[in-house]
């Protein structure tokens, strides 16, 4: 039966007309349709199943190293994630504490039901958020002003027809998915649920460049089969600050009871297993067609390409608190079912292991993201946004965070305002963003503090300080919110002032003290900012020698002590911000004739050409375009806007 004619026989009716529509509820999904509505907009979220409404198949955590940062970023400009992974968490932890406050990563082990109950209720409590269960399988478009096709709505499988200026396709892992144990290959979703079949196809005819990923999942095992007593304990963190500032301005913490998580190693046996059975992988054997996460490898993944190393570490995480499932992260795997029970039984502690769910692979179709908007818009269809892994991301952070850009920038377009963009050095969000459209990724990409190069200004603890008003000028935060944060700013500001102007002269009670710390009595009078500057020197140390201290909430201390303690490093940033903005500012005309620049290589013309840059700083992250195709390009760009200006 033919396309057409399978539309013909469909029941077709009119569903009625609304602001957004957003197909799909995962992460970016759920914050997409939840910023069109805090907008003042009105929005249908479409899902194939209302019980998987932002559902954790991979890992039933939020945050971790980099990703920790995304969520609190998510939270500052007036997202949900934070939230609702705040109320539904069963351990905290701060990642990375060794490292410095440049990577320190909050992370929650997640009560999986709960967070989906949460994040669901919480929608549906909105009047202006419309959920739907059913399956888009078509776009329907009209002509816009500029020529192009424009997003006029959607068609569902059986035939209702959503109207809208704006839609915004969040498809996670669905789009002609396939699960993947072994040999056997099923089509389905996540967790084994059904897929969407024909959106796909519908975009690739739209003239959208598509691209095939594959992740995985591990195990999911039995709590009463596990032996506990030869795992290593890995306990949360109590009295610890949570994702939303809003909480923090409470001063809420996370709780003192939390559940536990274990870590395990493989051994040799583990790896002779997988080594034996390598044959058997859909991984080595060709049945696997998407490319994996290079940062995720699965556990067969590892053993083949790391042969010398003797272990690897897993984790054995709770699912939930009302469940006995256990998560084994760090072994994803697509290996045959007697393997996967072969192996993980050959794990200490996992011996008697009863798997209730098997790891499998999955494959999906997804965009090129070089075809999409800094704002998340299609740069083929007016109108037409994606957010998430259809970007060719992994995680679920990075999924919200392209899902609250998205929903923003569809109101925003519908309102006839400017895009809402980041850059680099103003949030892990904006280098998310801008890796994706402007570098494209040739396998599913996961945030890290690596990619971000101005970090030391990115850190988790000042994404309030970053991004509040941003928030607050969107119309995402409340005016009593932007004003706590800008009290609690004035509160750092204020302590940071007072210890550069504190001086003390070297007694005996201070050499003493900095003798127990490690350090070294000063030869004279010396400020209590210089003294906090020393490695050995916290701000809490300081107390018996600072006699005028008044009482300050934690979050205002450790952002004096962090300001403070790293101020060479965060002024040299800050230069090299400034030249980066200087780039960014030079922004390049949307008819610029990159091909007609005789002073490019080829291949920067071709790149420059295709990719559309907004800006010179974005064309000098654009891979094949060298420093001196960037120095031609200045040249010529003042050279094209003198003469634009002389005629006229």
């Amino acid at each position: 039966m033919t396309q057409k004619n399978a539309r013909a026989q469909k029941s077709e009716y009119e569903a009625g007309t609304f602001d957004v529509l957003v197909v799909g509820a995962g992460h970016a999904g759920c914050e997409a349709a939840a910023a069109v509505a805090k907008l003042g907009m009105r929005a249908v979220l479409f899902t194939l199943h209302l019980d998987s409404l932002a559902n954790l198949p991979c890992n039933p955590s939020i945050g971790g190293t980099a990703k920790g940062q995304l969520v609190r970023e998510i939270d500052a400009l007036g997202g949900i994630m934070g939230k609702v992974a705040d109320s539904a968490l069963i351990q905290m932890r701060m990642l990375n504490r060794s490292k410095g406050a440049a990577v320190f990563s909050p992370r929650a082990q997640i009560d999986r039901k709960q967070y989906h109950s949460k994040m669901k209720e919480l929608l549906e409590e909105n009047e202006r958020i419309f959920l739907r269960q059913g399956e888009v399988t078509e776009l329907l478009f009209e002509k816009g002003a500029s020529g192009k096709q424009k997003i006029a709505g959607v068609m569902t499988r059986t035939g209702a027809i959503y109207r809208a200026g704006a839609v915004i396709i969040s498809s996670g892992t669905y789009m002609e998915s396939r699960i993947i144990i072994g040999n056997t290959l099923t089509a389905g979703g996540p967790d084994g649920l059904s897929f969407s079949h024909g959106l796909s196809r519908c975009l690739s005819k739209a003239g959208i460049p598509m691209q095939r990923f594959k992740t995985g999942t591990p195990v999911r095992i039995n709590a009463n089969s596990i032996d506990f007593s030869k795992m290593e304990k890995q306990e949360g963190e109590s009295d610890m600050p949570l994702f939303s500032f809003e909480k923090e301005m409470l001063e809420e913490k996370s709780p003192e009871e939390q559940v536990p998580c274990w870590i395990v190693w493989t051994n040799e046996k583990t790896k002779e297993i997988i080594k034996e059975n390598l044959d058997r992988s859909p991984l080595y054997s060709g049945v696997i067609e998407g490319v994996g996460p290079r940062y995720c490898p699965s556990i067969e993944d590892k053993i083949a390409k790391f042969p010398d190393k003797e272990r690897h570490q897993a984790f054995v995480e709770p699912m939930g608190e009302d469940t006995r499932e256990m998560y084994l992260q760090g072994m994803s795997s697509s290996m045959p079912e007697d393997v996967q029970l072969s192996f993980v039984r050959s794990i200490e502690g996992l011996e008697n292991a009863n798997i209730q769910r098997y790891a499998y692979a999955i494959e999906y179709d997804c965009v090129d993201p070089t075809s999409v908007k800094p704002s998340m818009e299609s740069k083929m269809i007016e109108g037409l946004y994606t957010a998430g892994q259809i970007n060719g991301s992994s995680g679920y952070e990075e999924a919200a965070a392209q899902g609250l850009m998205a929903g923003i920038n569809a109101v925003r377009t519908l309102s006839g305002q400017t895009p809402f963009l980041l850059n680099r050095s103003e949030a892990y969000i904006g280098v998310l963003i801008d890796d994706l459209v402007t570098k494209g990724t040739l396998e599913p990409y996961r945030m890290m503090t690596a990619r971000a190069e101005y970090r030391l200004s990115l850190r988790q603890d000042n994404a309030d300080y970053r991004l509040t008003e941003k928030g607050y000028e969107l119309g995402l935060i409340s005016k009593a919110r932007y004003a706590a944060t800008k009290e609690k700013y004035e509160m750092v500001f204020d302590e940071e002032k007072r210890l550069r102007e504190t001086y003390i002269p070297p007694t005996d009670e201070l050499g003493a003290l900095l003798e127990a710390l490690g350090s070294q009595k000063p030869v004279s009078g010396v400020s209590l900012a210089e003294l906090l500057k020393r490695p050995q020197v916290t701000y809490a140390a300081l107390a018996p020698v600072d006699k005028k201290r008044m009482p300050l909430p934690a979050p205002v201390t450790f952002s004096v002590e962090v300001n403070l303690k790293y101020e060479g490093y965060i002024r040299l940033e800050k230069e090299r911000i400034d030249k980066f903005k200087a780039l960014e500012e030079k922004l390049l005309p949307p008819d610029l004739p990159f091909e007609e620049i005789s002073g490019l290589r080829l291949e920067a013309r071709q790149k420059l050409s295709a990719l559309r840059p907004l800006s010179v700083g974005q064309a000098s992250r654009i891979s094949g375009v060298s420093p001196a195709d960037i120095a031609v390009l200045l040249v010529y760009l003042e050279a094209y806007r003198k003469r634009k200006k002389e005629n006229g």
